[in-house]
Protein backbone atom coordinates (compact mmCIF):
# COMPACT_ATOMS: atom_id res chain seq x y z
CA UNK A 1 0.00 0.00 0.00
CA UNK A 2 2.94 2.35 0.58
CA UNK A 3 3.87 2.11 -3.10
CA UNK A 4 0.26 2.73 -4.10
CA UNK A 5 -0.05 5.92 -2.07
CA UNK A 6 3.36 7.09 -3.24
CA UNK A 7 2.06 6.94 -6.82
CA UNK A 8 -1.13 8.69 -5.78
CA UNK A 9 0.79 11.54 -4.15
CA UNK A 10 3.04 11.87 -7.18
CA UNK A 11 0.05 12.14 -9.52
CA UNK A 12 -1.61 14.90 -7.55
CA UNK A 13 1.65 16.77 -7.01
CA UNK A 14 1.91 17.60 -10.71
CA UNK A 15 2.10 21.31 -11.17
CA UNK A 16 0.66 23.22 -14.09
CA UNK A 17 -1.95 25.53 -15.48
CA UNK A 18 -5.58 24.89 -16.33
CA UNK A 19 -6.18 24.29 -20.02
CA UNK A 20 -9.87 23.33 -20.22
CA UNK A 21 -12.00 20.29 -19.21
CA UNK A 22 -10.47 20.58 -15.75
CA UNK A 23 -7.07 19.40 -17.01
CA UNK A 24 -3.62 20.73 -16.20
CA UNK A 25 -0.55 21.04 -18.38
CA UNK A 26 3.09 21.45 -17.46
CA UNK A 27 5.53 23.49 -19.56
CA UNK A 28 7.14 20.18 -20.57
CA UNK A 29 3.79 18.96 -21.85
CA UNK A 30 3.45 21.99 -24.08
CA UNK A 31 6.80 21.02 -25.61
CA UNK A 32 5.49 17.50 -26.23
CA UNK A 33 2.42 18.88 -28.01
CA UNK A 34 4.58 21.13 -30.19
CA UNK A 35 6.90 18.27 -31.14
CA UNK A 36 3.92 16.02 -31.98
CA UNK A 37 2.57 18.39 -34.61
CA UNK A 38 2.81 16.80 -38.05
CA UNK A 39 3.71 13.32 -36.77
CA UNK A 40 2.05 10.11 -37.98
CA UNK A 41 1.18 7.67 -35.19
CA UNK A 42 0.71 4.01 -36.08
CA UNK A 43 -1.62 2.51 -33.48
CA UNK A 44 -1.79 -1.28 -33.38
CA UNK A 45 -5.19 -2.10 -31.91
CA UNK A 46 -7.74 -4.88 -32.11
CA UNK A 47 -9.94 -4.36 -35.16
CA UNK A 48 -12.60 -7.00 -34.60
CA UNK A 49 -15.58 -4.77 -33.75
CA UNK A 50 -16.99 -2.04 -35.95
CA UNK A 51 -18.09 0.08 -32.99
CA UNK A 52 -14.51 0.12 -31.74
CA UNK A 53 -13.19 0.85 -35.21
CA UNK A 54 -15.57 3.77 -35.65
CA UNK A 55 -14.54 5.14 -32.28
CA UNK A 56 -10.85 4.96 -33.20
CA UNK A 57 -11.67 6.73 -36.47
CA UNK A 58 -13.36 9.50 -34.44
CA UNK A 59 -10.23 9.78 -32.27
CA UNK A 60 -8.17 10.10 -35.44
CA UNK A 61 -10.36 12.98 -36.61
CA UNK A 62 -10.03 14.72 -33.24
CA UNK A 63 -6.24 14.51 -32.94
CA UNK A 64 -5.88 15.59 -36.56
CA UNK A 65 -8.03 18.68 -36.01
CA UNK A 66 -6.69 19.58 -32.57
CA UNK A 67 -3.02 18.59 -32.81
CA UNK A 68 -2.23 18.08 -36.53
CA UNK A 69 -1.43 14.41 -35.82
CA UNK A 70 -2.18 11.69 -38.35
CA UNK A 71 -3.40 8.59 -36.52
CA UNK A 72 -3.32 5.32 -38.47
CA UNK A 73 -5.30 2.40 -37.01
CA UNK A 74 -3.41 -0.81 -37.75
CA UNK A 75 -6.13 -3.41 -37.15
CA UNK A 76 -4.90 -6.65 -35.61
CA UNK A 77 -6.76 -9.81 -34.70
CA UNK A 78 -4.67 -10.32 -31.58
CA UNK A 79 -2.13 -7.88 -30.18
CA UNK A 80 0.20 -10.82 -29.58
CA UNK A 81 0.99 -10.51 -33.30
CA UNK A 82 2.42 -7.06 -32.61
CA UNK A 83 4.30 -8.31 -29.55
CA UNK A 84 5.96 -10.93 -31.74
CA UNK A 85 6.91 -8.22 -34.25
CA UNK A 86 8.49 -6.05 -31.54
CA UNK A 87 10.47 -8.99 -30.18
CA UNK A 88 11.69 -9.77 -33.72
CA UNK A 89 12.72 -6.14 -34.25
CA UNK A 90 14.78 -6.21 -31.07
CA UNK A 91 16.41 -9.47 -32.10
CA UNK A 92 17.27 -7.84 -35.42
CA UNK A 93 19.01 -4.95 -33.66
CA UNK A 94 16.40 -2.22 -34.26
CA UNK A 95 16.59 0.42 -31.52
CA UNK A 96 14.70 3.30 -33.13
CA UNK A 97 12.53 4.32 -36.10
CA UNK A 98 10.13 1.45 -35.43
CA UNK A 99 6.89 0.88 -37.33
CA UNK A 100 4.71 0.80 -34.19
CA UNK A 101 4.04 3.89 -32.10
CA UNK A 102 1.15 2.88 -29.87
CA UNK A 103 -0.38 -0.44 -28.75
CA UNK A 104 -3.69 -1.39 -27.16
CA UNK A 105 -2.84 -4.18 -24.76
CA UNK A 106 -3.02 -5.71 -21.31
CA UNK A 107 -2.42 -8.97 -19.50
CA UNK A 108 0.12 -11.45 -20.77
CA UNK A 109 1.12 -9.18 -23.67
CA UNK A 110 2.04 -6.37 -21.30
CA UNK A 111 3.93 -8.85 -19.14
CA UNK A 112 5.94 -10.06 -22.14
CA UNK A 113 6.86 -6.55 -23.30
CA UNK A 114 7.69 -5.34 -19.80
CA UNK A 115 9.88 -8.36 -19.12
CA UNK A 116 11.75 -7.84 -22.41
CA UNK A 117 12.24 -4.11 -21.67
CA UNK A 118 10.50 -3.17 -24.92
CA UNK A 119 8.29 -0.37 -23.58
CA UNK A 120 8.96 3.35 -23.43
CA UNK A 121 8.53 5.07 -20.10
CA UNK A 122 7.47 5.53 -17.45
CA UNK A 123 5.30 8.12 -19.17
CA UNK A 124 1.90 8.34 -17.48
CA UNK A 125 3.10 11.09 -15.13
CA UNK A 126 3.54 13.26 -18.24
CA UNK A 127 -0.11 12.97 -19.27
CA UNK A 128 -2.18 15.87 -17.87
CA UNK A 129 -5.41 13.87 -17.84
CA UNK A 130 -3.88 10.99 -15.87
CA UNK A 131 -4.45 13.08 -12.73
CA UNK A 132 -8.18 12.34 -13.11
CA UNK A 133 -7.92 8.56 -13.33
CA UNK A 134 -9.81 6.88 -10.47
CA UNK A 135 -6.86 4.93 -9.10
CA UNK A 136 -8.46 4.61 -5.65
CA UNK A 137 -11.74 2.96 -6.62
CA UNK A 138 -10.42 1.33 -9.80
CA UNK A 139 -7.08 -0.13 -8.68
CA UNK A 140 -6.68 -2.15 -11.88
CA UNK A 141 -5.78 1.14 -13.57
CA UNK A 142 -2.36 0.72 -11.89
CA UNK A 143 -2.10 -3.09 -11.87
CA UNK A 144 -2.34 -5.26 -14.98
CA UNK A 145 -3.08 -8.93 -14.24
CA UNK A 146 -1.26 -8.58 -10.86
CA UNK A 147 1.72 -6.73 -12.41
CA UNK A 148 2.30 -3.05 -11.47
CA UNK A 149 2.12 -0.95 -14.62
CA UNK A 150 4.92 1.31 -13.31
CA UNK A 151 3.82 4.09 -15.64
CA UNK A 152 4.57 1.99 -18.74
CA UNK A 153 0.95 1.92 -19.95
CA UNK A 154 -1.94 4.35 -19.62
CA UNK A 155 -5.43 3.03 -18.79
CA UNK A 156 -8.21 4.05 -21.14
CA UNK A 157 -11.10 1.66 -20.43
CA UNK A 158 -12.63 -0.81 -17.99
CA UNK A 159 -13.91 -4.30 -18.70
CA UNK A 160 -15.87 -6.94 -16.82
CA UNK A 161 -17.47 -10.21 -17.83
CA UNK A 162 -21.23 -9.73 -18.07
CA UNK A 163 -23.49 -12.60 -19.06
CA UNK A 164 -26.80 -12.06 -20.85
CA UNK A 165 -29.80 -14.14 -21.77
CA UNK A 166 -32.75 -13.89 -24.12
CA UNK A 167 -35.55 -13.61 -21.57
CA UNK A 168 -38.06 -14.72 -24.19
CA UNK A 169 -36.64 -18.20 -23.61
CA UNK A 170 -34.75 -18.00 -20.28
CA UNK A 171 -36.98 -17.15 -17.33
CA UNK A 172 -34.60 -17.85 -14.44
CA UNK A 173 -31.18 -16.35 -15.01
CA UNK A 174 -28.28 -18.60 -13.92
CA UNK A 175 -26.46 -16.71 -11.18
CA UNK A 176 -23.45 -19.00 -10.78
CA UNK A 177 -21.25 -21.32 -12.79
CA UNK A 178 -23.10 -24.29 -11.33
CA UNK A 179 -26.45 -22.75 -12.27
CA UNK A 180 -25.19 -22.14 -15.81
CA UNK A 181 -24.12 -25.77 -16.20
CA UNK A 182 -27.46 -27.01 -14.83
CA UNK A 183 -29.30 -24.73 -17.24
CA UNK A 184 -27.14 -25.93 -20.17
CA UNK A 185 -27.88 -29.55 -19.33
CA UNK A 186 -31.62 -28.83 -19.38
CA UNK A 187 -31.30 -26.76 -22.58
CA UNK A 188 -28.72 -28.56 -24.73
CA UNK A 189 -27.21 -26.65 -27.61
CA UNK A 190 -28.25 -23.23 -26.28
CA UNK A 191 -24.91 -22.04 -24.83
CA UNK A 192 -21.32 -21.90 -26.00
CA UNK A 193 -18.17 -19.78 -25.69
CA UNK A 194 -15.47 -18.55 -28.09
CA UNK A 195 -12.47 -20.78 -28.68
CA UNK A 196 -9.31 -19.72 -26.84
CA UNK A 197 -6.94 -17.98 -27.49
CA UNK A 198 -9.70 -15.48 -28.31
CA UNK A 199 -9.57 -13.26 -25.23
CA UNK A 200 -13.30 -13.61 -24.49
CA UNK A 201 -13.08 -17.39 -24.56
CA UNK A 202 -9.91 -17.41 -22.47
CA UNK A 203 -11.60 -15.21 -19.90
CA UNK A 204 -14.42 -17.74 -19.63
CA UNK A 205 -11.79 -20.36 -18.74
CA UNK A 206 -10.35 -18.07 -16.07
CA UNK A 207 -13.82 -17.26 -14.72
CA UNK A 208 -14.62 -20.96 -14.42
CA UNK A 209 -11.24 -21.66 -12.81
CA UNK A 210 -11.78 -18.91 -10.24
CA UNK A 211 -15.21 -20.30 -9.37
CA UNK A 212 -14.02 -23.91 -9.09
CA UNK A 213 -10.90 -23.62 -6.93
CA UNK A 214 -11.16 -23.55 -3.15
CA UNK A 215 -8.14 -21.24 -2.72
CA UNK A 216 -7.50 -18.54 -5.34
CA UNK A 217 -4.23 -17.30 -3.81
CA UNK A 218 -1.91 -19.43 -6.01
CA UNK A 219 -3.61 -18.01 -9.12
CA UNK A 220 -2.17 -14.60 -8.33
CA UNK A 221 1.39 -15.92 -8.45
CA UNK A 222 3.46 -17.16 -11.41
CA UNK A 223 2.15 -20.55 -12.47
CA UNK A 224 4.12 -23.68 -11.59
CA UNK A 225 3.67 -27.14 -13.06
CA UNK A 226 2.50 -28.52 -9.72
CA UNK A 227 -0.04 -25.75 -9.14
CA UNK A 228 -1.32 -25.89 -12.71
CA UNK A 229 -1.94 -29.63 -12.64
CA UNK A 230 -3.59 -29.49 -9.23
CA UNK A 231 -5.71 -26.36 -9.62
CA UNK A 232 -6.76 -26.78 -13.24
CA UNK A 233 -7.96 -30.36 -12.82
CA UNK A 234 -11.48 -29.30 -11.70
CA UNK A 235 -11.69 -26.97 -14.71
CA UNK A 236 -11.03 -29.74 -17.25
CA UNK A 237 -13.47 -32.04 -15.48
CA UNK A 238 -16.08 -29.27 -15.59
CA UNK A 239 -15.51 -28.60 -19.29
CA UNK A 240 -15.51 -32.31 -20.16
CA UNK A 241 -18.98 -32.49 -18.64
CA UNK A 242 -20.18 -29.16 -20.04
CA UNK A 243 -19.07 -29.49 -23.67
CA UNK A 244 -21.58 -32.17 -24.76
CA UNK A 245 -24.36 -29.77 -23.72
CA UNK A 246 -23.07 -26.87 -25.82
CA UNK A 247 -23.98 -25.62 -29.30
CA UNK A 248 -22.77 -28.18 -31.85
CA UNK A 249 -22.13 -30.50 -28.87
CA UNK A 250 -18.93 -28.61 -28.08
CA UNK A 251 -17.23 -29.93 -31.21
CA UNK A 252 -17.19 -26.50 -32.87
CA UNK A 253 -16.74 -23.16 -31.10
CA UNK A 254 -17.33 -19.61 -32.36
CA UNK A 255 -14.10 -17.88 -33.31
CA UNK A 256 -14.63 -14.73 -31.23
CA UNK A 257 -17.19 -12.62 -29.41
CA UNK A 258 -18.81 -11.09 -32.56
CA UNK A 259 -19.42 -14.65 -33.80
CA UNK A 260 -20.97 -15.58 -30.44
CA UNK A 261 -23.21 -12.51 -30.55
CA UNK A 262 -24.32 -13.48 -34.05
CA UNK A 263 -25.34 -16.91 -32.79
CA UNK A 264 -27.61 -15.28 -30.23
CA UNK A 265 -29.02 -12.82 -32.75
CA UNK A 266 -29.77 -15.74 -35.09
CA UNK A 267 -31.60 -17.56 -32.31
CA UNK A 268 -29.02 -20.36 -32.13
CA UNK A 269 -28.13 -19.78 -28.46
CA UNK A 270 -29.99 -18.20 -25.55
CA UNK A 271 -27.14 -17.34 -23.14
CA UNK A 272 -23.89 -15.58 -24.01
CA UNK A 273 -21.44 -13.13 -22.45
CA UNK A 274 -19.21 -10.18 -23.25
CA UNK A 275 -16.31 -8.32 -21.68
CA UNK A 276 -18.19 -5.04 -22.13
CA UNK A 277 -20.77 -4.22 -19.42
CA UNK A 278 -22.74 -2.04 -21.86
CA UNK A 279 -22.77 -4.58 -24.67
CA UNK A 280 -26.48 -5.46 -24.39
CA UNK A 281 -27.60 -1.83 -24.64
CA UNK A 282 -25.20 -1.18 -27.49
CA UNK A 283 -26.03 -4.34 -29.44
CA UNK A 284 -29.81 -3.95 -29.09
CA UNK A 285 -29.57 -0.37 -30.35
CA UNK A 286 -27.71 -1.67 -33.44
CA UNK A 287 -30.13 -4.61 -33.89
CA UNK A 288 -27.33 -7.05 -33.19
CA UNK A 289 -29.22 -8.68 -30.32
CA UNK A 290 -32.94 -9.27 -29.75
CA UNK A 291 -34.72 -6.62 -27.70
CA UNK A 292 -35.59 -9.27 -25.10
CA UNK A 293 -31.95 -9.85 -24.09
CA UNK A 294 -31.01 -8.77 -20.54
CA UNK A 295 -27.65 -8.78 -18.71
CA UNK A 296 -26.75 -10.52 -15.47
CA UNK A 297 -23.66 -11.14 -13.35
CA UNK A 298 -22.84 -14.14 -11.18
CA UNK A 299 -23.71 -13.50 -7.55
CA UNK A 300 -20.11 -14.24 -6.58
CA UNK A 301 -18.75 -11.70 -9.06
CA UNK A 302 -17.05 -11.87 -12.44
CA UNK A 303 -13.57 -11.14 -13.73
CA UNK A 304 -12.79 -7.51 -14.50
CA UNK A 305 -9.76 -5.49 -15.52
CA UNK A 306 -8.55 -2.31 -17.17
CA UNK A 307 -7.17 -2.09 -20.66
CA UNK A 308 -4.30 0.17 -21.64
CA UNK A 309 -2.22 1.83 -24.31
CA UNK A 310 1.56 1.63 -24.32
CA UNK A 311 4.42 3.01 -26.41
CA UNK A 312 7.27 0.82 -27.69
CA UNK A 313 10.86 1.84 -27.02
CA UNK A 314 11.41 1.93 -30.77
CA UNK A 315 8.44 4.19 -31.58
CA UNK A 316 9.18 6.78 -34.26
CA UNK A 317 6.50 9.22 -33.05
CA UNK A 318 6.74 9.11 -29.27
CA UNK A 319 5.43 12.65 -28.81
CA UNK A 320 2.45 11.97 -31.04
CA UNK A 321 1.75 8.75 -29.17
CA UNK A 322 1.84 10.63 -25.85
CA UNK A 323 -0.65 13.20 -27.14
CA UNK A 324 -3.00 10.47 -28.40
CA UNK A 325 -2.75 8.60 -25.07
CA UNK A 326 -3.60 11.80 -23.23
CA UNK A 327 -6.54 12.57 -25.53
CA UNK A 328 -7.93 9.06 -24.87
CA UNK A 329 -8.11 10.05 -21.18
CA UNK A 330 -9.88 13.35 -21.82
CA UNK A 331 -13.45 13.68 -20.51
CA UNK A 332 -14.86 14.20 -24.00
CA UNK A 333 -13.16 11.04 -25.31
CA UNK A 334 -13.99 8.98 -22.21
CA UNK A 335 -17.65 10.07 -22.20
CA UNK A 336 -18.07 9.30 -25.89
CA UNK A 337 -16.51 5.87 -25.43
CA UNK A 338 -18.77 5.17 -22.41
CA UNK A 339 -21.92 5.92 -24.43
CA UNK A 340 -23.49 2.50 -25.17
CA UNK A 341 -24.68 3.80 -28.54
CA UNK A 342 -21.05 4.53 -29.47
CA UNK A 343 -19.12 1.74 -27.70
CA UNK A 344 -20.18 1.47 -24.04
CA UNK A 345 -16.68 1.01 -22.60
CA UNK A 346 -16.74 2.27 -18.97
CA UNK A 347 -14.59 5.26 -18.05
CA UNK A 348 -11.39 5.05 -16.02
CA UNK A 349 -11.92 8.59 -14.72
CA UNK A 350 -13.22 9.71 -11.35
CA UNK A 351 -16.07 11.89 -12.57
CA UNK A 352 -16.25 13.62 -9.18
CA UNK A 353 -12.81 15.10 -9.79
CA UNK A 354 -13.97 16.85 -12.95
CA UNK A 355 -15.39 20.34 -13.28
CA UNK A 356 -19.13 20.73 -13.81
CA UNK A 357 -18.99 20.93 -17.61
CA UNK A 358 -16.81 17.84 -17.91
CA UNK A 359 -18.85 15.84 -15.41
CA UNK A 360 -22.05 16.72 -17.30
CA UNK A 361 -20.75 14.75 -20.29
CA UNK A 362 -21.33 11.54 -18.31
CA UNK A 363 -24.77 12.35 -16.89
CA UNK A 364 -26.91 11.44 -19.88
CA UNK A 365 -25.41 8.03 -20.60
CA UNK A 366 -27.93 5.22 -21.00
CA UNK A 367 -29.14 3.26 -17.98
CA UNK A 368 -32.03 0.87 -17.43
CA UNK A 369 -32.70 -2.85 -17.55
CA UNK A 370 -30.35 -3.44 -20.48
CA UNK A 371 -27.43 -2.32 -18.29
CA UNK A 372 -26.03 -4.27 -15.31
CA UNK A 373 -26.79 -2.66 -11.97
CA UNK A 374 -24.04 -0.71 -10.17
CA UNK A 375 -24.14 -3.39 -7.48
CA UNK A 376 -23.41 -6.08 -10.07
CA UNK A 377 -20.45 -4.14 -11.43
CA UNK A 378 -18.96 -3.75 -7.98
CA UNK A 379 -18.58 -7.53 -7.68
CA UNK A 380 -15.26 -7.71 -9.52
CA UNK A 381 -12.82 -10.62 -9.41
CA UNK A 382 -9.23 -9.62 -10.16
CA UNK A 383 -7.42 -11.27 -13.06
CA UNK A 384 -4.95 -14.05 -12.21
CA UNK A 385 -1.23 -13.72 -12.90
CA UNK A 386 -0.64 -13.50 -16.68
CA UNK A 387 1.39 -16.72 -16.74
CA UNK A 388 -1.83 -18.65 -16.12
CA UNK A 389 -3.36 -17.34 -19.33
CA UNK A 390 -0.86 -18.97 -21.68
CA UNK A 391 -0.93 -22.28 -19.84
CA UNK A 392 -4.74 -22.42 -19.87
CA UNK A 393 -4.87 -21.61 -23.60
CA UNK A 394 -2.25 -24.21 -24.47
CA UNK A 395 -3.95 -26.94 -22.44
CA UNK A 396 -7.41 -26.08 -23.80
CA UNK A 397 -6.14 -26.31 -27.37
CA UNK A 398 -4.37 -29.59 -26.63
CA UNK A 399 -7.53 -31.11 -25.16
CA UNK A 400 -10.30 -29.72 -27.36
CA UNK A 401 -8.97 -28.19 -30.57
CA UNK A 402 -8.73 -31.09 -32.97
Amino acid sequence: MCRFFAILIAVFSLGGITTGYGRTATPDWNDVVSAAEGQTVYWHAWGGDENVNRYVAWVADQVRDQYSITLRHVRVGNISETVTLLVAEKAGGRTQDGRIDLLWLNGENFAALKSADLLYGPFTHQLPYFAYVDILNKPTTLVDFTLPTDGLEAPWGMAQIVFFADTAHVKNLPRSLTDLKTWAEKNPGRFTYPAPPDFTGTTFLKQALMDLVADRAPLYKPVTDVDFERLSAPLWAFLDSLHPTLWRSGKIFPANYPALRQLMNDGSVDVAFSFNPAEVTSAISRRLLPSTVRPFVFSGGTIGNSHFVAIPQTASAKEGALVVANFLLSPIAQARKADPHVWGDPTVLDVQKLDADSAALFQDLAHGDTMPSPEDLRRVIAEPHPSWTERLEEEWQRRYQR
